[in-house]
Formats: C-alpha cells, structure tokens, sequence
C-alpha cells in the first residue's frame, strides 16, 4: 500500500478506490436532504448548554451493556417443615435420586445439570441427590474430603440453575444425612 504524502490527503490507488465507491452511491433527494439539515439544525439548537459527549471508543460502547443489571435469579425456598416431615415418614415420595459417589467434579456436575433438567421435563417435586460425605481418609489432598459434598450445593445455588432449582436442604438420616440433600424442582414455565 502506497504511503500518503500529507496527513488527510489520499495515495492515488486509494483516490482511485474511492472514485470506485462514490459512483455507487445514490444521492439523497433534495427535498429529504432539506429535512436531514433542518433536523440537524434544530439538534444543535435544542442543545447548546449540553456537555459535549465524549468520543466513542471501545470502552465507551461497551459502557452502556455494562448499565443493563442482569436479570436477578429467581429465589431458593427451604422445604416447607410439613412437607419435609411427610417425605421423612414416606407419606411423600422422593420422585427420583441420583448417586454422585465415585465420580469426578467435571462429571458429577454434567449429571447432575442433566438429571435436573430431567427431572423438571417430567414434572417432578423433590429428588434427593446423594453427594456422599467424603471419605475419611486423612491423607487426602489439601483436605479435599467430600468434595461434590461442598460443590453440589454451590452448584445448584448458580443463577442458570434457578429456572430449575426451587431449593435444597440437607436430607434427613434415613436419606443420607449430611451426604444428602432433598432438591425441589422448580414448574416447567
């Protein structure tokens, strides 16, 4: 590419392109060109005293997507004490359950995503997702002892999640206990 001469002059190869460019153009009819000036006009009039705006970079575009609050994620409930004392005593039914012992974050967590979503398609109310408590091998690395036990949780708290997760709470004893939890399953919208 040829090198200009004086800033804002062009090269001829480039006067040459925009030769090309302009006889494509269609000019405006007289008459609405008239309306485009007066709208112009009465802008500029209109707003004498106002700050001038600054110029549009690439941090001032992105500004205004930054002003938009995502939408705030819809709340999760605890188990009413009724209905959790019904579903202790086996009046009501834990519509399904999911095992997670053995496996690896990356793949308890695909399951579980999927399991969820499941469950909510067929209209389900409670699953009891059983976590395990962690081994209780001191050995462990970093204390990583009942890890899905600690995640499951921050899992199903995530705001992508809340479109299915009305709540959790730890399962009673006869469920699992603390390597437990009883999830409620959000209607299908």
């Amino acid at each position: 590419m040829a090198r200009r001469g004086k800033k804002g002059s062009l090269s001829p190869e480039d006067r040459e392109l925009w030769g090309k460019v302009a006889k494509t153009l269609t000019p405006l009819h007289p008459d609405r060109a008239m309306e485009l000036k007066a709208d112009l006009e009465k802008i500029t009039a209109d707003e004498p005293t106002a700050p001038a705006k600054p110029p549009k970079t690439a941090t001032a575009i992105k500004a205004p997507a930054a002003d938009k609050a995502p939408p705030t994620p819809l709340p999760l409930h605890q188990l009413e004490h009724r209905y959790r004392r019904k579903l202790v005593r086996g009046v009501k039914a834990i519509d399904a359950r999911i095992d997670l012992h053995g496996l690896t974050q990356h793949q308890a967590h695909d399951r579980l995503r999927g399991f969820l979503h499941q469950a909510q398609a067929r209209s389900h109310k409670v699953v009891l997702v059983i976590t395990g408590k962690g081994s209780g091998d001191a050995r462990a690395y970093m204390d990583e002892r009942g890890v899905l036990r600690r995640m499951v949780p921050q899992w199903l708290s995530m705001p992508d999640m809340r479109a299915v997760v009305l709540g959790y709470e730890e399962a009673h004893a006869n469920h699992g206990g603390a390597g437990a939890l009883y999830v409620r399953i959000r209607k299908r919208r």
